[in-house]
């Protein structure tokens, strides 16, 4: 699915768009540690978290997830904005929680 259509489907807040007309993603990651997420997620995958630093940049370039979906409405700060407009990362903001944004995800996956 594209990246583009799961924030509009689901009303998610575009923090950086980067490539999100036609970035594709085909799985989802869920995690906080960022070290864990770094050796687990998948390439394409939608990364939800509630880290919204520059080091969750780093993660999401080194493991070439499709976007970060910040969950529960999590802080995304100035620094990290830079450095994702930077490395092409795009970054979505949601109110709903890790959990409820996983089904969704899932659901649209599937």
């Amino acid at each position: 699915m594209k990246v583009k259509d799961l924030a509009e489907k689901y009303s998610m807040k575009i923090l950086n768009a980067a490539d999100i007309e036609t970035r594709e993603a085909t799985g989802c990651y869920c995690g906080d540690l960022l070290s864990w997420v770094m050796s687990r997620a998948n390439a394409d995958d939608i990364w939800l978290t509630v880290m919204g630093n520059v080091n969750s940049i780093g993660v999401a370039v080194l493991s070439d997830v499709a976007c970060i979906v910040l969950t529960e409405n999590a802080a995304f700060d100035a620094d990290a904005l830079k450095r994702a407009q930077e490395n092409s990362v795009i970054v979505l903001q949601t109110e709903m929680n890790t959990y409820e944004t996983a089904v969704k995800v899932y659901e649209e996956l599937k």
